[in-house]
């Protein structure tokens, strides 16, 4: 025969400890704090890292995945295309049968592949504005040659998406933006000859600004960076979703928090420290039916291991 008596203590001990941690939350908010509940676990199978977070050839990424109990990534083209100090030195023919064996044997899941431009100067806003992406013209035919050799690399390895920094949009100059416009264009069939996706990494835009833009390229989709819009001064992660969801098919856990002096950059911190929201954003993200990757990327900090490990932790709960 059951206990009841034990079964109603339990009962009553439960709701009393849900009482206790709502008053907790309660008193931690009156206090200052912000605090957020645990979001739903995310299938590991979704998770990954930008291959460029740990600053290591792509020999000690392997390592690493496999230290964080990751296959998911977001492998950087650069080392094998254009290699640069932000996403890895230059790496032989012989590494990049190794990234097809990583993928033949199903130890590397490639979530998406990434180009980065040539000549892209991220000492200050205004030198990154001048310099990012696809604007400047005296780069245009290198970076063409780029996203050529990116889309077919990425065909390669049997992936679906291709990312890259496009720029800054600037619809105030009709002209500038129409060249803007057909440049994108111009990557996205290069990217489809191969049967691959281009998805354009956000952040440097306002929500509303992209979604006008989104709407002029059909075919194109959204690699969604938060902590970019804080990064930029471009606006609210969190408010940004509703706007951008139909053209989101990636994810970056990223956080940062904002400049204190406007101009200037802010400061990315680990995922749950700054003003991206955390267990918020991808509850949001999930309730709107989001059920593609969540890729982290850590690019500052002297301790990214740990910061990507702890971002795994808090995406699948374990």
């Amino acid at each position: 025969m059951a206990n009841n008596g034990g079964l109603k203590m339990a009962i009553s001990r439960s709701a009393l400890f849900r009482r206790a941690a709502a008053f907790a939350a309660v008193a931690l908010v009156a206090a200052g704090c912000r605090t957020t509940a645990p979001s739903a676990a995310i299938d590991p199978a979704r998770v990954g890292v930008c291959s460029w977070s740990w600053r290591e050839p792509l020999s000690g990424v392997a390592v690493q995945m496999e230290k964080s109990g990751v296959k998911g990534i977001h492998l950087a083209l650069g080392p094998f295309i254009a290699p640069d100090e932000r996403h890895g030195a230059a790496e032989p023919p012989s590494t990049w049968q190794f990234v097809k064996d990583k993928v033949a044997s199903g130890e590397w899941n490639v979530m998406a592949t990434m180009v980065g431009m040539v000549g892209e100067d991220y000492s200050t806003l205004d030198s990154i504005r001048a310099t990012g992406g696809i604007v400047p013209d005296a780069t245009w035919e290198a970076n063409k040659r780029i996203v050529s050799r990116g889309a077919a690399m990425t065909k390669e390895l049997g992936c679906r998406y291709m990312s890259t920094h496009a720029g800054f949009l600037d619809e105030s100059d009709p002209k500038a933006f129409a060249k803007f416009v057909e440049r994108v264009k111009w990557m996205r069939d290069e990217c489809a000859k191969n049967d691959v996706v281009l998805i354009l990494e956000s952040g440097q835009e306002t929500a509303a600004d992209l979604a006008r833009f989104m709407a002029a390229v059909p075919g194109v989709g959204i690699n969604f960076d938060p902590a970019n819009m804080i990064l930029y001064a471009k606006g609210r992660p969190l408010e940004a979703l509703r706007t951008l969801y139909p053209w989101i098919r990636s994810v970056h856990v990223k956080d940062a928090c904002e400049t204190k002096e406007p101009g200037t950059w802010g400061t990315e911190v680990p995922w749950g420290e700054g003003e991206v929201g955390g267990a918020e954003f991808v509850r949001r993200l999930e309730a709107l039916g989001y059920r593609g990757n969540y890729v982290v990327e850590r690019e500052g900090g002297d301790r990214r291991a740990e910061d990507i490990r702890i971002a795994i932790g808090a995406l699948t709960g374990k």
